[in-house]
């Protein structure tokens, strides 16, 4: 696991994808570490008085080349609508990187990602690093509407996409878990992940373990330290309390206590 650092990051880019959705990418300062899908940082919200915890984003892409990290920013409340607000050439603090990430499947496995909400962007990352053929990948992300779906449309170069909307206004209607790729053709998938709102991961394992496939879900408990002092995001597993930043955010659901 590469070293934790604490750097600060210029803002390069701050442009929003749908009315609570931004898409902000920060160049390092140093060569970045090679990121795992599903590992996260702990941003500094700077410009407030009232907010003095980090907040935890997953990696939603990473170049390299460029030396720069992309995070899918969702407001869900005063921490992540200030940081929002941030503009180009601003610095923005990071610790990173932080937590454990997915397992990488084998090659000419079958696979199935899912994400709700903003568990999607850990999703495409692993999407795009799996390794697996396109036809090998199926991701599925569900929304609550059409206007709050990011635009996916690039990953379909990475594997076939399938979309729920709660409404019907995009795909399915309905929840993830009530589309057919889930619903009817779980037995087709080798590995299923999932990252989202903790209810569409317990329904995802319930269905998983039952039909006996290897699935590991992305946990999004409060992490305000990321370094496992704060106690904030303790997960009850079968190896006992464990802190979610640290010995996660990824657990094989026969991990957990669900």
């Amino acid at each position: 696991m590469s070293k934790k650092a604490v750097a600060d990051f210029c803002v390069v880019e701050n442009s929003p994808l749908n009315s609570t959705n931004f898409l902000i990418k920060l160049k390092a300062p140093l060569k970045l570490p090679v990121f795992q899908p599903g590992q996260f940082v702990n941003v500094d919200i700077k410009g407030t008085d009232e907010i003095f915890l980090r907040r935890p984003f997953s990696i939603y892409e990473v170049d390299y080349k460029e030396n720069t990290l992309s995070l899918i920013v969702k407001i869900l409340g005063r921490g992540s609508k200030k940081l929002t607000e941030i503009r180009e050439g601003e610095i923005c603090s990071l610790v990173y990187p932080l937590g454990n990430g997915f397992t990488i499947p084998q090659k000419g496995e079958k696979v199935l990602l899912i994400g709700g909400g903003s568990g999607v962007a850990p999703m495409l990352f692993l999407a795009k690093v799996s390794g697996l053929q396109p036809e090998n990948v199926n991701l599925l992300l569900g929304a609550r509407t059409i206007e709050e779906h990011v635009d996916v449309k690039k990953y379909g170069e990475y594997g076939n996409l399938h979309f729920s909307t709660e409404d019907g206004s995009l795909g399915e209607k309905g929840f993830v878990t009530q589309h057919p790729i889930f619903k009817n053709n779980l037995h087709m998938f080798d590995r299923v992940y999932a990252c989202g709102p903790d209810v569409m991961m317990r329904a995802i394992a319930k269905e998983a373990k039952a039909a006996n496939i290897f699935c590991e879900v992305s946990l999004e408990n409060l992490m305000a330290c990321g370094f496992g002092v704060c106690l904030c995001c303790i997960e009850p597993t079968n190896r006992g309390n464990l802190c979610v930043c640290t010995d996660g955010p990824v657990f094989n659901i026969n991990d957990l206590k669900w």
